[in-house]
């Protein structure tokens, strides 16, 4: 059992009680104690107060997975799962067919508005985890606990990432932090380039003060590393201004002086146990007894399965849902994007590409709403690599939202955009790895262009959180440069609008705030 998990059981005394979202940010936490009586009272509870921080970008609530933090769906609305939803069902890869109004638009890439319930659960998740971190942070400046400036560093990473996270998806909000926790007044609307100096300025000023190693499922240095890395790869789309150059001397530190390696095996990276994996910088713990979510791993493993065309037993689940499938726009990437059919698919020798389930599923995604129509992913499963397992309804499985392949892709992608720091040479070095572990065979450096990293990284990465940004970063997001099946809700895809390249502000928010403003093209 993962131990910061276990940390979490017994901690629903300090759950927030939200009705909102913005308007709830100047409200504390309704609980028995106090967070400063009980931190003077126990210093050592500090560890159990950051693992809740923590799993509020994994589970839904303190309770089991009924429970919910926000007063939404307790299912649907997860952090973990709107990270899935808004990354990877909005891309080219994978497709939902349940129908869900608003689920349904994401998945086709159309008709987004501002009363969208996925746009609400993800916006509210932010702004639960940021006052949560904030009403911590001005606690411990009047109390003492070991390690204090590892744990405020903690706290700061965690905010900083909830912050990413609405950088990316919505581009604006208001910038609550320990210092206007409590304000009665609606915060200002800030800018998505004030809201990126911001995480900027929390991760390099916490850089040097958080340790090397935390434990596993907990932020350090190179976590920070990696996290500010992704903050210099988007910065053109989130500010104009390419920073590519600082990308690559943030995933240099992570590559050079984390002390992670990859793991020998592609699928030990998706599977029950894979928290003994070398190659995982920062998970999302998962565990099928002490932490059930419908928003974790879960949402993946059992999302992708169905007993239709399936032995879901194979897949260590016990509850098939019938949801998601990849599309030939994943599929078809492997094998110098040669893959047409089934056969070639399953001739390439690839490890990557055998991770999808092919029998009884058409090739072609003529309609995204049969399950029968494209292949399931069963890239993510519940069942261990080493040894055996028992199924169960809810998932093991870690979320590996960092993972040093990952990096190895980035400091290649910012080899080839120019920046000094990073030599195509190991670029190639590195890319090579990834492909050799899979047995998908070495390219050369001719071969390494950035046309190549965009269609590696949907091979190697698809269905972890990255796809979206990844398209908007390389300019193939919006537009009709690059169609795929269902974009834009037609078979054979067409051109969506540039707006889209933002998600609209929920309305609940812009109704809670007179002080925000909905995104242009809503």
């Amino acid at each position: 059992m993962k131990k910061i998990i276990v940390l979490v059981l017994g901690l629903s005394l300090l759950t927030t009680t939200f009705s909102g979202c913005i308007s709830d940010l100047d409200t504390k936490p309704q609980v028995e104690l106090t967070l400063e009586d009980l931190l003077s009272q126990d210093p050592n509870a500090v560890t159990g107060i950051l693992s809740r921080l923590y799993a509020s970008f994994a589970l839904s609530g303190p309770n089991g997975p009924g429970s919910s933090d926000i007063d939404d769906n307790a299912g649907e609305s997860p952090f973990l799962r709107g990270i899935i939803n808004l990354q990877d069902f909005t891309a080219d890869g994978m497709k939902n067919r349940w129908g869900d109004d608003g689920l349904d638009q994401l998945t086709t890439t159309s008709n987004w508005d501002e009363n969208n319930k996925f746009f609400r659960y993800l916006y509210n998740r932010i702004y639960y985890t940021v006052p949560q971190a904030n009403n911590l942070l001005a606690v411990l400046k009047n109390v003492s606990v070991d390690g204090q400036d590892n744990v405020l560093s903690e706290v700061r990473f965690l905010r900083a990432l909830a912050y990413y996270y609405l950088i990316d998806t919505f581009g604006k909000g208001v910038l609550a932090t320990e210092d206007n926790f409590g304000s009665s007044a609606p915060l200002p609307q800030a800018t998505r380039q004030e809201l990126f100096n911001f995480v900027e300025s929390e991760l390099t000023a916490i850089e040097p003060l958080i340790n090397n190693n935390n434990g596993y499922g907990r932020a350090n240095k190179h976590v920070v590393n990696m996290l500010l890395a992704k903050l210099y790869l988007n910065a053109e789309v989130y500010t104009g201004t390419a920073q590519y150059e600082k990308a690559a001397a943030a995933i240099k530190k992570v590559i050079d002086n984390g002390g992670y390696t990859l793991a020998t095996n592609f699928v030990s990276l998706f599977s029950g146990d894979n928290e003994t994996s070398p190659e995982i910088i920062f998970p999302l713990i998962a565990d099928a007894l002490s932490s059930q979510s419908f928003g974790n791993t879960t949402y993946i493993v059992n999302g992708s399965v169905s007993t239709e065309t399936m032995n879901i037993a194979d897949f260590g689940t016990s509850d098939g849902w019938s949801g998601h499938r990849a599309s030939p726009s994943w599929y078809g990437k492997f094998c110098n994007n040669g893959v047409n059919n089934v056969t070639d698919l399953m001739n390439c020798p690839d490890d990557r590409a055998k991770l999808f389930w092919t029998q009884g599923h058409n090739f072609v995604m003529t309609d995204y709403k049969q399950w029968t129509d494209g292949f399931p992913s069963i890239k993510f499963r519940n069942t261990n690599f080493s040894g055996s397992s028992t199924s169960t309804p809810f998932s093991s499985t870690d979320f590996p939202l960092f993972r040093l392949a990952d990096a190895y892709l980035m400091y290649a992608e910012c080899a080839l955009r120019g920046a000094t720091s990073a030599d195509v040479a190991t670029a190639l070095n590195y890319v090579n790895a990834i492909r050799s572990r899979s047995k998908a065979g070495a390219i050369t450096q001719s071969q390494l262009t950035l046309d190549f990293i965009i269609d590696e990284r949907a091979r190697e990465l698809n269905l972890e959180g990255h796809r979206r940004s990844d398209l908007i970063r390389f300019g193939r997001f919006t537009g009709s440069t690059y169609i795929w099946p269902w974009k834009g809700n037609t078979v054979n895809g067409t051109s969506i609008p540039s707006t889209y390249k933002l998600f609209p502000i929920p309305l609940t928010a812009l109704g809670a705030n007179p002080n925000l403003t909905q995104n242009p093209g809503y």
